[in-house]
């Protein structure tokens, strides 16, 4: 009997065996065929409430629906709703996605008459006038203040990367635009004066030649372009038909609207080329008037010594750092403090920090400024390296303060600049910066620090300190 068991015990061992020794078959899961256009279908059902309002139900295989409803609004899913306030034709479009792919079909509904309810929305009033203005409203860019073009991160809610100062771009062809939206048949007229605006990135688009810089370049813009409002959520967004965009082309004809009122609006706007931005522009009204505010002109105290809370806001420009609550590098008799302010230079040529101020000053009779500085040992100041028009491009043992006009675009143009020389270094230096022969000056909002000088890309390290006008 145990040699019976040893027998079958043997065969079956050999048996599996040989069955481990078959290759498997490689297991593959079945997509099915990919859908075709006859196999996406649709039902579209006026609601009974109101039959410029359809009810669009997918009746075809799929994890996910999208509807292109043919008046520049979009959505997803197997039941959705889209609003049709003009009587006309539209070409409905879905896209249905399957394991085994995607596949499009469409079909065209027909709104028998207007409904003129559904336009008397305060955003299309806003946007266009309303029913009243039969030409329509016309928008253009808000030239004259600051951040009417900006730039900032995509997850961002503020243009922080870049602002445009008043009427920046003067010399573009970007102020000249006209947008002109209209209620009745939901058009627009861009009147561009025969070319636009074109980001950077974008510029092969219109036959520019790239060369890191944005470019105005010859455009003329759709006839027949159309515009529409969707609302996401809490979220309103301004679409443009025909590859319509707004003064600043980015790529996209889709524009978040973040303020709209009788006389301004502001848009946000994606980059199509880069996913990691997000454009601002600003908007007024044609004929629109800002109210001039009158800013007072005042003798105020402005200090900082960054031991304790000063009474001004510090700014950069272009500089790699400016640390305000910086451990003091010396702690000696010229100065003992605890915290100073460590200002680093970049190899950008016009490295700076700034203080705008909320009035104009009046330097008539206060119009000294002190402050100490630390120039130490260890920065490169023997290397040249250049702008072309300077004529020591070399890091420089100075100082520089000076008084602008914040309101202009090229605020160093009126500047009044002082430069103090500082020859000792490694120690702390009390500087002192004279401005009495500019005490008639009625316009200076804006305090400009600069150190080691401009015009070159040479870094440096630096230490300031008890900032005051006496």
């Amino acid at each position: 009997m145990k040699t019976y068991y040893k027998i079958i015990s043997a065969i079956l061992l050999v048996s599996i065996v040989w069955l481990g020794c078959e290759p498997l078959e490689e297991s593959k899961p079945d997509l099915g065929e990919a859908p075709t256009a006859a196999d996406v279908t649709f039902t579209a059902t006026p609601t009974a409430e109101n039959p410029n309002i359809v009810r669009f139900n997918n009746t075809s295989p799929g994890f996910k629906a999208l509807w292109n409803f043919g008046n520049g609004s979009t959505a997803e899913g197997n039941e959705v709703f889209g609003e049709f306030p003009i009587q006309g034709e539209y070409e409905i479009t879905l896209t249905i996605f399957t394991r085994a792919g995607k596949a499009t079909n469409s079909q065209t509904i027909n709104i028998a008459e207007t409904n003129a309810l559904m336009l008397d929305r305060e955003d299309y009033n806003l946007l266009t006038g309303g029913a009243n203005a039969l030409e329509g409203k016309t928008w253009i860019v808000d030239s004259g203040v600051a951040g009417h073009l900006g730039v900032g991160p995509i997850g961002g809610t503020f243009p922080e990367f870049y602002q445009a100062a008043p009427n920046e771009k003067a010399g573009e062809g970007y102020y000249d635009d006209e947008l002109t939206f209209k209620l009745d048949g939901f058009g627009v007229d861009y009147a561009n004066q025969g070319s636009s605006f074109i980001n950077q990135a974008h510029v092969s688009d219109f036959g520019g030649s790239v060369n890191g810089a944005d470019q105005t370049l010859p455009h003329d813009p759709a006839a027949d372009m159309t515009w529409s409002i969707v609302d996401e959520g809490p979220r309103k967004f301004l679409i443009l038909s025909n590859g319509g965009f707004m003064s600043y082309y980015t790529g996209v004809s889709r524009f978040e609207i973040t303020l709209l009122t009788e006389d301004e609006m502001h848009i946000r706007q994606l980059d199509s080329r880069n996913g990691e931005l997000a454009w601002y522009q600003k908007f007024i009204r044609k004929g629109f008037e800002r109210p001039v505010p009158e800013v007072p002109y005042l003798a105020e105290d402005v200090f900082d010594n960054f031991d304790e809370e000063g009474n001004v806001t510090w700014s950069v420009d272009q500089i790699g750092a400016f640390n305000q609550s910086f451990d003091n590098p010396a702690m000696i008799a010229t100065n003992p403090s605890a915290k100073v302010a460590r200002y680093v230079k970049t190899t950008a040529p016009f490295d700076n920090v700034y203080i705008d101020l909320p009035y104009k000053m009046d330097i008539t009779e206060r119009n000294v400024f002190t402050m100490k500085v630390f120039i130490p040992s260890y920065n490169d100041y023997e290397t040249a390296g250049g702008e072309v028009w300077n004529p020591d491009p070399r890091l420089l043992r100075q100082v520089s303060l000076k008084l602008q006009n914040g309101d202009l675009a090229a605020a160093f143009e009126t500047q009044a600049e002082v430069i103090v020389p500082v020859t000792q270094m490694d120690n702390w230096v009390e500087v002192t910066f004279d401005f009495s022969a500019f005490a008639d000056r009625t316009d200076f909002d804006r305090i400009v620090l600069q150190i080691g000088g401009e015009g070159h890309y040479n870094p440096g390290i630096f230490f300031v300190d008890d900032f005051r006008l006496q």
